[in-house]
C-alpha cells in the first residue's frame, strides 16, 4: 500500500506549532513542509507535490497548472481563510475538495486593523522613527478616535471582531455588506449603503473577499468622494483599492493615511506608495500568532484527514 503524502506549502506549517503536523504523522503519513520560507513556484510543486495526496496551502497561487502538476491530490486545504488564489472551479471539476479554516484568525486580524487605526491617527510609526534618530518632532495634528465614525466594509468574522473592539473607543459604527449580520448589529453597527459610508467615515477598514465585483471597490471615483482626512485600513486584499488613485489622494491629504498587510504577490515588488510617511505596510502578519497558527493548522488537518479517510471535510467550498 502506497504511503499517504501531504505537502504543506504554507510557510509556517509545522514550524510555529508541531501539533497539526504530528497528528498526520501519527497516522503514518509522510508530511513534507515548505523548505524555502516563501510561496512555492510551479517547478517546486512539481518536485515536492507530484505524488502528494493533499495540499495544505498558504498564500501560494494554486492555478489549474499547479493542480495538474500534483495529479494525485484529493484535497486542497487553505491554512487560513481567503481562497481567491485557488482555482476552486477547476479543482472541483477534477473531483478535488477545496476547504478553508473560517474564523481561525479573525481575532488576530481585527487586533491589527485597530492597531493600524491608532498608529495612523497618532503618528506612532513616524514618531518612533524620528525619536530613535534623535529628532524631537511632535506629530502634526494627531487625530482622536473617540466619537469618530468608522466604516466597516465587510461584516463577517473579522468585521464583527473589529466592531467589538471599537465600541471601547466610543465610535459610531457604520457597516456595509451584501447581507446584514445580527452579530454586527449587536455590537452597534448600523448598516448603510456603501457610498454613504464612504462619504461620512473618518476611518474605513476593509474586510471583504476579492471577487470580480470587489476588485477596485475603492476606485478613482469613490476615493475622490471620501471624507477629507480619512484613514483607510486594508487587512483583506490589496486589489480592493486602486493604488494609483490612492497614491494621489495620500499626497494631496484627502486620505490622511493608509495601512496594508496584504499584497498581490509575496514578497511584493516595491511601490513608490510605500515610501510615503502616511503609509504603513507589514509582511502579512495579521493572521499570524502562535495561537491562530495552531487553530489554522488543526482546522486544515481536520479537513485533510476527513477527505483522505473517505469523509466529507467540514469546511468544503464550491466555486
Amino acid at each position: 500500500m502506497t504511503k499517504i503524502k501531504v505537502l504543506a506549502s504554507t510557510v509556517t506549517f509545522g514550524k510555529i506549532n508541531k501539533e497539526p503536523k504530528e497528528r498526520m504523522e501519527t497516522l503514518g503519513w509522510d508530511v513534507v513542509t515548505n523548505p524555502y520560507g516563501r510561496p512555492l513556484i510551479p517547478e517546486e510543486f512539481s518536485e515536492l507535490g507530484v505524488d502528494a495526496d493533499a495540499l495544505i496551502v498558504g498564500n501560494d497561487k494554486i492555478t489549474a497548472d499547479i493542480i495538474n502538476r500534483c495529479p494525485n491530490v484529493k484535497i486542497i486545504a487553505k491554512h487560513g481563510i481567503g481562497v481567491d488564489a485557488i482555482d476552486i472551479k477547476y479543482a472541483n471539476s477534477k473531483g478535488i475538495y477545496v476547504t478553508n479554516a473560517p474564523g481561525s484568525n479573525a481575532t488576530e486580524v481585527a487586533d491589527l486593523a485597530v492597531a493600524y487605526m491608532i498608529n495612523l491617527a497618532r503618528g506612532i510609526v513616524i514618531s518612533n522613527r524620528d525619536t530613535k534618530a534623535g529628532k524631537w518632532n511632535k506629530p502634526k495634528a494627531p487625530m482622536c478616535m473617540n466619537g469618530k465614525t468608522v466604516g466597516i466594509v465587510g461584516t463577517g468574522h473579522i468585521g464583527c471582531q473589529v466592531a467589538s473592539r471599537l465600541r471601547g473607543f466610543n465610535m459610531n459604527l457604520l457597516g456595509y455588506d451584501i447581507f446584514e449580520n445580527a452579530e454586527a448589529k449587536s455590537f452597534g453597527v448600523k448598516y448603510v449603503p456603501l457610498d454613504e459610508l464612504l462619504l461620512t467615515a473618518d476611518y474605513i477598514t476593509l474586510h471583504l473577499p476579492l471577487l470580480e465585483e470587489t476588485q477596485h471597490l475603492l476606485n478613482e471615483e469613490r476615493i475622490a468622494h471620501l471624507k477629507h482626512g480619512v484613514v483607510i485600513v486594508n487587512t483583506a486584499r490589496c486589489q480592493l483599492v486602486d493604488y494609483t488613485a490612492l497614491e494621489t489622494a495620500l499626497k494631496s491629504g484627502l486620505v490622511r493615511g493608509y495601512a496594508a498587510d496584504v499584497f498581490e504577490h509575496e514578497p511584493p515588488e516595491h511601490l513608490p506608495l510605500y515610501d510615503l510617511d502616511n503609509v504603513i505596510v507589514t509582511a502579512h502578519i495579521g493572521g499570524t500568532t502562535k495561537e491562530s497558527n495552531l487553530r489554522m493548522g488543526n482546522m486544515a488537518v481536520d479537513n485533510v484527514i476527513a477527505a483522505l479517510t473517505g469523509k466529507i471535510p467540514p469546511n468544503v467550498l464550491k466555486a
